[in-house]
């Protein structure tokens, strides 16, 4: 990688991390998601970075992509816990990570082991493994510690203005013998849940998470407002449906996100949710990897 590039890529990924960690403290029961994810994205914006991609806010048996709607009124529970998964952009560099809050106190043991299967699985990164030991280790650690690894999640590559492209990193041996290549930037992110869960993740309903495709010219003059709000603002990296449609009222604005959905002219990120409606936790950290060893750019730890 170019020095200049690394250097950007550094810079973002502390942002990340940063940011990652200031929004873990904001979540507190009875604090409402909407304004967690509305301080988070304020402070990340002001401190000079875009959004690689709406924060994630997702409790429980909610894997991923969970992120508040306009006016959600949804609050953290003292039974939660909760996946922040967050990154920062700059110049089309991107970052990424993940860490796990257990606020009912109750799943501590498995957040450890999601940061312990992350741990393992970095100190095996460098140029020419195969994907499929990293997933051995992870799916080692977090079987012995008691817990199940999610088999259809797992971590990827990182590109210029692409978040998930190159490698897909499993959390089990998948067989894959696909290896990763000297100065690629990766995320590995270990999704774990408990034995009661099935350790796979389905869509659920939950849809506020998109991105832009391009396509048709939709019917209606609000879905063309929206669209044209899209293509100047988030025509490369996914957004939130609250993020648009100022002053438009909240029926019209999804609205016209249905009709821009149901003409091919964005594509959805669903919520994930685990198939037995297990607890789910995660970690992720963003790595460039090296010919002997890797270089973490992101890795965020809980405080306090």
């Amino acid at each position: 990688m170019e020095e200049d590039r690394l250097k950007q890529a550094i810079e973002v990924g502390k942002a990340s991390q940063d940011a990652i960690v200031s929004a873990s403290r904001l979540v507190k029961p009875g604090a409402r998601l909407l304004d967690v994810a509305e301080a988070a994205e304020k402070a990340l914006r002001q401190s000079g970075f875009g959004l690689a991609f709406p924060i994630n806010l997702s409790q429980n048996e909610r894997a991923a992509h969970y992120s508040p709607s306009l006016e959600d009124q949804t609050t953290f529970s003292e039974r939660d816990i909760v996946k922040i998964d967050f990154g920062a952009e700059k110049n089309g560099v991107l970052g990424d990570g993940a860490l796990t809050i257990d606020l009912s106190g109750e799943h501590g043991k498995m957040v450890e082991a999601a940061e312990k299967a992350l741990d393992n699985a970095i100190s095996m990164v460098k140029a020419g493994i195969e994907v499929r030991k990293i997933g051995a280790e992870i799916a080692r650690t977090v079987e012995s510690a008691g817990f199940k690894v999610i088999l259809n999640l797992g971590g990827h590559g990182i590109e210029e203005n692409d978040l998930h492209t190159g490698s897909f990193i499993p959390n089990y041996d998948n067989g894959d013998s696909d290896v990763l290549e000297d100065g690629a930037i990766i995320a590995i992110e270990p999704f774990i849940t408990t034995k009661s869960g099935k350790g796979q993740v389905t869509e659920g309903d939950n849809m506020e998470i998109y991105s832009y495709v391009g396509g048709a010219v939709p019917r209606t003059p609000g879905a063309r407002k929206v669209l044209h709000e899209i293509e100047s603002k988030y025509p490369k990296n996914p957004f939130a449906v609250r993020w648009l449609g100022s002053g438009m009222s909240r029926f019209s604005l999804y609205s016209a996100i249905s009709e821009l959905s149901k003409t091919g002219c964005i594509s959805v990120n669903p919520v994930l949710i685990e198939m037995g409606r297990a607890p789910v936790a995660q970690a992720e950290a963003e790595l460039l990897v090296e010919k002997d060893s890797c270089k973490v750019i992101t890795l965020a730890k809980r405080t306090g």
